[in-house]
């Protein structure tokens, strides 16, 4: 079944206020998960389409209307430990029973339908890597469990492409990195050609797991998407994966780039695709013309920069111990300034810290303008705070808190 599309919506107005920080006075507080921030009258108020109530708060969102009320948030496991001054408002919904349930329908797809992971090894890094729990804290709007699974499966079919196409140990190689992943596009991208030469590319599909993967991954979140938000997951995996190109490159030289260059990789090389499917899974569409607005836009790179910036910093140890060349934020701060990486560890919190209240000020501003939006902002929010919580519930088993 589709997801149900609401009523057509104006285009975004001029939130109240010349700038963001004006924004942010008129309508206080802006932090991740709290009630602190509100819809302020907006100069040029838009009326709410009529099949979506008004959120109270931007940084919430709301439950569809045959929805249960969500679940408060819960404390944090004792295994969770944050990195120091890293800043991120707490995750909305921790829930450790349908995580575990994701998990194990997870295990049953990748086993019985793709035959990603047969060996017993890889099943029980598969259940290791928890991502069940990610899902469940990064999308607390959920309709249900089979949307959560259809993030679920793009999750895990995301990662065994980067596995068997980019990583060394599983035989990826930087010269043959760029095929690879056009090769990969096209299991979510179909081919179209002459029965001949399609006939081929299927085969091709299915003789591998990570392509099988994304293939059958595709196929679940069509179901329950539309044509647009699929077209939208698309283009974020295109990106995603000229992203991987350029890491490739600059591995393949062992060549550290600078921190601007860096970031502008990580505009690509980042958690985007997971961020933008937040009102898929929670059941509405934002449009794609307000999806397109400049402002939603810089909404969607900012939290997706800071989720994977919040990486770079939990995996620094993880990676400085494997023995390769890799290069993160931390490590590119310190090649830059000549510093030790203990600096440039806290540099990277300090630039983490500041794309988090950029991130704040935009949602303040776009919160005001109409609610649908306000409540796609909200589903960003929750992934950003959902990511950080995961990361935090896995140190010691697969990051750490310092250099």
């Amino acid at each position: 079944m589709k997801a149900p599309t609401p009523g057509t919506t104006d285009a975004l107005p001029a939130a109240a206020g010349s700038s963001p920080l004006v924004a942010r006075l008129l309508y206080g507080p802006t932090g991740i998960g709290t009630h602190s921030l509100r819809f302020a009258p907006a100069l040029q108020p838009v009326p709410a389409p009529p099949a979506v109530p008004e959120p109270p708060h931007a940084l919430h969102a709301p439950q569809p209307p045959e929805q249960p009320e969500p679940q408060a948030p819960s404390t944090p496991s004792s295994s969770s430990q944050r990195i120091e001054g890293l800043y991120c408002p707490p995750a909305v919904r921790d829930d450790r029973a349908l995580a575990d349930e994701v998990n194990a329908r997870l295990v049953e797809w990748a086993e019985k339908e793709v035959g990603l992971y047969p060996e017993t090894e890889l099943r029980d890094a598969l259940v290791g890597f928890d991502a069940g729990r990610s899902v469940v804290l990064c999308h607390p709007d959920a309709v249900g469990i089979d949307h959560l699974m259809a993030a679920a499966r793009l999750l895990i079919g995301e990662n065994a492409v980067d596995d068997y196409f980019c990583e060394a140990e599983y035989g990826g190689t930087a010269d043959r990195r760029g095929a690879a992943l056009a090769v990969a596009q096209s299991a979510i991208d179909p081919a179209h050609n002459i029965p001949r030469y399609e006939a081929d590319w299927r085969a091709g599909l299915d003789s591998h797991p990570a392509l099988r993967s994304m293939r059958s991954a595709m196929d679940y979140f069509e179901a329950l998407a539309t044509p647009a938000q699929a077209h939208r997951f698309r283009h974020d995996i295109a990106n995603l994966y000229l992203g991987y190109n350029a890491e490739g490159d600059c591995i393949s030289r062992e060549r550290t780039p600078t921190v601007w260059e860096y970031l502008v990789q990580r505009q690509f090389n980042n958690f985007r695709p997971c961020l933008t499917l937040t009102d898929s899974v929670g059941g509405y569409e934002l449009p794609a013309h307000l999806f397109a607005d400049p402002r939603v836009q810089r909404a969607v790179t900012l939290s997706s920069n800071a989720s994977t910036i919040c990486n770079d910093l939990y995996s620094l140890r993880k990676e400085q111990a494997s023995g390769r060349f890799h290069y993160s934020l931390p490590t590119v701060i310190a090649a830059e300034e000549d510093c030790s990486i203990e600096d440039a560890f806290q540099k990277a919190i300090e630039v983490h810290n500041d794309i988090v209240h950029l991130f704040e000020e935009q949602a303040a501003e776009l919160s005001a303008t109409n609610p649908l939006v306000a409540r796609f902002v909200a589903g960003l929010a929750n992934w950003m705070s959902g990511n950080h919580e995961w990361h935090a519930g896995n140190v010691g088993t697969r990051y750490a808190t310092s250099p």
